[in-house]
């Protein structure tokens, strides 16, 4: 009988092993809240599409995640006919280390390359495998295993991804894979031209979506969720079934983490987004003058400040680098940002992706800079968002870079910790929720009510730590003011005050000294008769 293995690429990951800045395992703490030090919530993020595709084969199959150099050749020792690895550009280099290594400890393996990393040309990647995977992963690999393809929507394993406060875990989000690929198709946006800019629904219904998450809170009835799908309330028909079941169910609303766009947040109202469960977005800021179609809507400081007083959460992406932004225009474009209060920020600078029109755009024009056009390992290090690369009409790569760690050090200095923020706009939702007519949004300020009991300890160390004496003095009032309201008071609250404080502490030791920085393997396998089979 065939084997596979899938793997991600090898640990340990960071600047200080060779890669670019933000490279590791974590979005949040590499690229979000990045300058928040130890008030960033952290959390690794496996390559989920590994388990996805492993659940959806007949094949028995492995799945490590993040195994170090030694524990992928101890796997290897044990036969495979087929081994896969998904990269990005930016760990194409250890893809390299990581062919060779297969090639030398399982020479009859075939190989299979696959992720946003096979952007590249053929010409540079096919010495690394013996199949490239540039499409929906399911399909291709049951090709290649000579397995019979299915139609969609595939078998949804139950992948949970667990979050920590001050090195604290404090419960895990459900993975829903709503949808690969993107119709919007910002020139800069790999994810949504590697798929031609169409939209593949792993899960096409809204019956499948609710569904899961039913399946889901057998298992935890606490858990939150993150919806994997690059503009999920676009699909109207799809979200109002949602919709419809989750209102006519007797529970409370889920709790969802989307990916979402302006143009497609303004085709409901708010309290449609509450009942079928919207808790936070991921937000296309860009540039208040990119132009892009998916900015269309509603006007962002009316959305922006609905969203924050009923509740739900905002992560805003914010580019810089556009041709007409300046320094002056870059700090604007900021404080305007600012001024909408976002739980979340990342800024990220407009760089080329091979198979983007930004790409083309700047072959055409040759706006390569040369470092990066004269050697494409030293490009790809650098596909990250965190360098520039490319001819600007006036900034320098090291000025765009500064203005990027300019933008991080300022969201965290003037709006204090994103923990913090999130904790505000519950606290606002319920206020606003409480005492509402509707039996559905009363649950979901019943729901924002435990959220903020639950997050009450982050205080204490917020008023003691805080980035400045404004951040902490608001973190100050804003405790007196819950507190107040909600007459919380206990000896067990203050106790776990106290014990924030010194996990606080623990927590900037360890990021100071580097420990405990990288996460333990993780190894599955799927259909072998194991305890851990999935």
């Amino acid at each position: 009988m065939k084997k596979i293995l899938l793997t991600s690429v090898c640990r340990p990951m960071g600047p200080q092993y060779g890669d670019a800045t933000s490279v590791g395992y974590e979005l949040l703490h590499g690229q979000v809240t990045r300058a928040q030090g130890l008030f960033s919530p952290r959390s690794v993020i496996n390559y989920f599409s590994l388990d996805y595709i492993a659940h959806n084969l007949d094949t028995p199959a492995v799945v490590l995640q993040y195994p170090s150099e030694k524990e992928l050749v101890r796997e290897l020792r044990n036969g495979y006919d087929y081994v896969g690895l998904s990269f990005v550009l930016s760990t194409f280099h250890r893809v390299k280390r990581m062919v060779a290594l297969i090639r030398k400890h399982s020479p009859n393996s075939k190989i299979i390359i696959g992720g946003y990393g096979t952007v590249m040309s053929d010409e540079e990647i096919r010495p690394y495998g013996d199949f490239i995977c540039r499409e929906e992963g399911v399909a291709f690999i049951r090709r290649v295993l000579g397995e019979p393809v299915k139609p969609m929507p595939y078998g949804h394993p139950l992948v949970t991804n667990g979050l920590k406060v001050f090195s604290v875990p404090i419960g895990n989000n459900g993975m829903i894979f709503g949808g690969l690929g993107c119709p919007n198709g910002c020139d800069f946006c790999c994810t949504s031209h590697f798929f031609k800019r169409k939209h593949i629904k792993l899960l096409p219904e809204g019956d499948d979506i609710f569904a899961l998450i039913q399946r889901y809170r057998e298992k935890d009835p606490d858990i939150k969720f993150t919806v994997l799908d690059e503009d999920f309330l676009l699909n109207q028909k799809r979200a109002r079934r949602l919709l419809e079941l989750v209102r006519s169910s007797d529970q409370a609303p889920p709790s969802l983490f989307v990916f979402s766009s302006i143009r497609a947040l303004s085709q409901y109202d708010i309290r449609e987004l509450l009942e079928m469960g919207i808790s936070g977005v991921w937000i296309g800021y860009e540039g208040t003058r990119s132009g892009y179609a998916k900015q269309k809507g509603r006007e962002p400081r009316a959305l922006f400040k609905e969203f924050r007083d009923y509740g739900i959460n905002i992560l805003a992406s914010m580019v810089i680098g556009f041709d007409y932004q300046t320094p002056q225009i870059i700090r604007e474009e900021l404080n305007g940002l600012l001024e909408l209060v976002p739980t979340f920020t990342q800024f990220l600078i407009y760089g080329p992706t091979p198979g983007t029109p930004f790409y083309t755009r700047i072959q055409q024009e040759g706006k390569m800079l040369p470092q990066y056009r004269d050697d494409r390992d030293h490009y790809y290090r650098r596909c990250t968002g965190f360098y520039g690369v490319v001819k600007h009409p006036s900034l320098s790569s090291r000025e765009l870079e500064s203005l990027q760690e300019e933008c991080f050090q300022t969201d965290f200095k003037v709006l204090g910790p994103s923990i913090v923020r999130a904790v505000e706009n519950w606290f606002l939702g319920y206020q606003k929720l409480i005492h509402d007519k509707s039996a559905i949004l009363k649950k979901r300020a019943e729901t924002y009510k435990q959220d903020i009991i639950n997050a009450l300890p982050v205080f204490l160390p917020a008023k003691l730590m805080g980035p400045t004496r404004q951040a902490r003095e608001y973190a100050h009032r804003l405790y007196q003011q819950i507190v107040g309201n909600m007459q919380i008071g206990s000896f067990e609250h203050k106790l776990k005050s106290f014990g924030a404080v010194a996990m606080a502490c623990w927590t900037a030791l360890c990021l100071k000294m580097d420990w405990f920085q990288h996460p333990r393997l993780t190894r599955m396998t799927y259909r072998f008769g194991c305890i851990n089979d999935a």
